[in-house]
C-alpha cells in the first residue's frame, strides 16, 4: 500500500513538473495534480493495455515511439475529467506525455516493490572484484 501512495505522489510530481515546463498545460495546484495523476493511473491501469494491444502494429513499426501518442490521449482525457488540470493541444499532451513518463521514470527507479527508496551495498572481494 505505501508503495502505491509513493507511486501516486510520484505522478503528481512528474504532472506538476511537465505543467510547469509546457505552456499548455495547466494545473490550478497541487489537488489538481494529485487527482489527475488519480485519473491517470486509473486509466493507465484499464485502458493502456487495451490501446497498445489494439495499436500493436504501429507500434512494432515505431519502435514503441507510438505509446507515447498512446499516453497523450489518455492524459487528454484526464484534462476533460478534471476541472484544475488543462492540456490545451495535442502536442502540448504528447510533449507531457514525454516529461511525465521520464520524471516517473527517473523519480520510481529509486523506489523498490515495498515502496522504499532503495540501495545497492556493495563490497570488494579479495581478488579486487565488486560484488
Amino acid at each position: 500500500m505505501k508503495g502505491l501512495v509513493l507511486r501516486w505522489l510520484i505522478l503528481t510530481v512528474a504532472i506538476l513538473v511537465a505543467a510547469h515546463l509546457i505552456e499548455g498545460i495547466e494545473v490550478k495546484g497541487f489537488w489538481s495534480a494529485f487527482f489527475a495523476a488519480a485519473i491517470l493511473g486509473v486509466l493507465n491501469a484499464l485502458f493502456r493495455p487495451i490501446l497498445i494491444i489494439l495499436t500493436l502494429p504501429i507500434t512494432i513499426l515505431t519502435l514503441g515511439l507510438f505509446t507515447f501518442v498512446i499516453n497523450a490521449v489518455l492524459i487528454m482525457m484526464v484534462s476533460g475529467v478534471i476541472g484544475g488540470f488543462e492540456v490545451h493541444g495535442f502536442w502540448s499532451a504528447l510533449l507531457g506525455s514525454l516529461i511525465i513518463s521520464g520524471v516517473s521514470w527517473l523519480l520510481s527507479s529509486f523506489i523498490n516493490e515495498q515502496g522504499r527508496v532503495g540501495t545497492i551495498d556493495l563490497r570488494k572481494r579479495h581478488n579486487g572484484k565488486w560484488e
